[in-house]
């Protein structure tokens, strides 16, 4: 496995916590479809949030949220909608909207994390 997948597989893994700690339910990983993947569904009160992760070891190449702009952020909208048609059951407790989580650090288990809500 390469070291790039591992880094993103830890990002992945301190974002889900994150999102625990805050009181987030986890109600997918890496959940793919057609038009894409959520690295995480996760719903707090009445909201559903489809989380894109982006961990990077620096931001020598630039900052991990750079790397979302506007057609990223429709392609994840389309696939939190399609999330929301395959899980109406789980759809129906809330709202369903777009987040980010970027995760500086060789080490993402330590590294800061900045998550921005609402972006769609």
């Amino acid at each position: 496995m390469a070291r790039k997948d591992e880094l993103g597989r830890a990002g992945e893994e301190r974002a889900a916590a994150y999102l625990r700690e805050r009181g987030y339910e986890i109600l997918a990983r890496n959940w793919r479809c057609r038009q894409g993947e959520i690295d995480i569904v996760a719903a707090r009160g009445s909201r559903i949030a489809a989380v894109e992760v982006k961990t990077r070891r620096s931001i020598a190449y630039g900052h991990p949220l750079a790397a979302i702009d506007d057609a990223k952020l429709s392609r994840m909208w389309n696939v939190a909608l399609a999330w929301a048609a395959a899980h109406p059951e789980k759809a129906r407790r809330g709202r369903v909207g777009v987040d980010a989580i970027a995760i500086i650090g060789a080490d993402p288990r330590h590294g800061t994390l900045e998550h921005l809500e609402g972006l769609r």
